[in-house]
């Protein structure tokens, strides 16, 4: 069931899954999580990370943000990481992108800025973030938690959710509405199809996306 959502996920873009969150009544895409390395669109179920500013306390074991999820990652997933602490660093670098496509995860977004975007671009390991920046989380920030609920926009998102991200922003699907979203961007996909081929077999294009286009989202059939 998880590889035929995926493979049907891979299939659509961020703007018919955000259509299909609209239409369903759920919060639509992220905008301003772009593209920074490798420009192509990754989707995939997420592992979550989330950092805090300052050191870990003392007595900790000493472990570099991110790492864990990594070595948990199945192929094909996203590691979504949360960098909202107000600290100007990276959330993501170029050792990590290494490790990642390593273990074929299908790419990472970062609430925050990410380093080492032009190493990531270089092997071809797709980085999403708010910005790019060459300062590190050395001394500055560190990981507080893999696996738990994190802050992507205005949404929380959940290790198993899933999402879509490409130059038009990042699609967050919860879980437990996978199916529904995926049935809703299908039909979605589909009827705008048919629309961009009326146009280029040259009907006018007034036509072709009046009224239809203006009630595409209205109806789940």
């Amino acid at each position: 069931m998880t590889d035929d959502i995926a493979t049907r996920l891979a299939r659509l873009d961020a703007c018919a899954i955000s259509d299909a969150l609209d239409q369903l009544g759920l919060p639509p895409s992220v905008t301003g999580l772009g593209s920074r390395a490798a420009r192509r669109r990754i989707s995939g179920s997420i592992i979550t990370v989330k950092l805090a500013a300052g050191k870990p306390p003392e007595g900790t074991t000493p472990r570099h943000l991110c790492t864990t999820a990594i070595d948990r990652a199945e192929p094909g997933q996203v590691i979504v990481v949360e960098q909202r602490t107000g600290v100007e660093c990276a959330g993501w670098g170029g050792i990590l992108s290494n490790a990642a496509r390593g273990r074929g995860v299908s790419g990472v977004i970062v609430e925050g800025l990410a380093r080492d975007v032009d190493e990531a671009a270089d092997i071809g390991f797709p980085v999403y973030a708010r910005g790019a920046t060459a300062r590190t989380a050395r001394g500055r920030i560190y990981e507080t938690a893999t696996g738990e609920p994190i802050s992507v926009g205005d949404l929380t998102v959940a290790t198993g959710d899933w999402v879509v991200a490409d130059g038009s922003g990042a699609a967050f699907v919860p879980a437990a509405r996978i199916e529904e979203v995926l049935a809703a961007a299908e039909r979605i996909a589909s009827r705008e199809a048919g629309m961009t081929k009326a146009v280029l077999a040259g009907h006018p294009v007034s036509t072709v996306m009046g009224g239809d286009y203006e009630h595409l989202l209205e109806t789940t059939e």
